[in-house]
């Protein structure tokens, strides 16, 4: 059995984790506390999938970008301990109403993840609860400024450039690295953007960022966005657009994996 999961590979073949590097879905999971109403969240499958590959039951999962909720459901619904974090007290109040740990703790925090302080109050209630790291980090920051998703000053999708934004985002992937495990892993979900008529490669940006601070990349997962729904029902128009252009349509997303050490 693999350090990192509870995975039984005597029975490998009836194992639901997905191991290879290109995943299709097409549509997202709506059972459960998956709503799909916030238009910054992901599919339930992404973290579902990598809290299966890369924790244990009853270890710690952290989001320093909680949004909807989507990852603390699936860690909820895992039997894993949640720390999320948000910069708008709205989202932390919502997901508070909905999640119902029972045996596992769940802990939300409104707060900047760029700020150091912010993670202060996450080590004190790792400490509080006789714990030192977090087991797996699944981050799923804005898109650069693709979506404004507040209008608070600090919110990274209000970033005024590319490199204020990058400069931010490195500074919420060190402060989560001080709380990760040694050989654990720290997962970015993140797509590219289009901008004054050129493609802006951001999932690799924010992957030289990781690297920079000595992260080990594991695996690049492509996942395709099909079931978008900014483009659900509008594939006509925008493959003419693409015709009459020279550009191609985005239909994929980076799942960036990581290894702490």
């Amino acid at each position: 059995m693999p350090i990192y999961n509870d995975v039984d590979l005597k029975k490998w073949k009836d194992s639901e984790i997905w191991t290879d590097s290109l995943w299709l879905i097409p549509e997202r999971d709506k059972t459960g506390k998956h709503d799909g109403f916030y238009h910054g969240n992901f599919v339930p499958q992404i973290p579902h999938q990598l809290i299966l590959r890369y924790t244990k039951k009853n270890e710690i999962v952290f989001d320093p970008f909680l949004g909807s909720g989507t990852t603390a459901y699936e860690a909820e619904r895992l039997r894993r301990n949640f720390i999320g974090i948000d910069i708008q007290q709205k989202l932390v109040d919502y997901v508070n109403k909905n999640i119902e740990p029972k045996s596992n703790f769940s802990y939300l925090i409104t707060g900047d993840s760029v700020k150091a302080e912010t993670f202060e109050k996450v080590k004190g209630f790792l400490k509080n609860h006789l714990k030192r790291n977090i087991q797996l980090a699944i981050l799923h920051p804005p898109y650069s400024d693709i979506i404004k998703f507040s209008n608070l000053k600090d919110d990274l999708s209000n970033a005024k450039s590319l490199k204020e934004f990058l400069s931010g985002f490195s500074l919420v992937i060190q402060n989560t690295t001080s709380i990760l495990e040694k050989g654990r892993y720290l997962a970015i979900v993140i797509g590219d953007k289009y901008t004054a008529g050129q493609w802006i490669p951001l999932g690799f940006y924010a992957m030289n960022e990781a690297q920079k601070l000595g992260l080990k990349l594991k695996s690049i997962i492509i996942k395709n966005i099909e079931g978008n729904r900014a483009k659900i029902n509008k594939q006509a128009i925008w493959r003419y657009r693409a015709l009459s252009s020279d550009y191609y349509i985005f239909k994929h997303e980076y799942i960036l994996v990581f290894k702490n050490g």
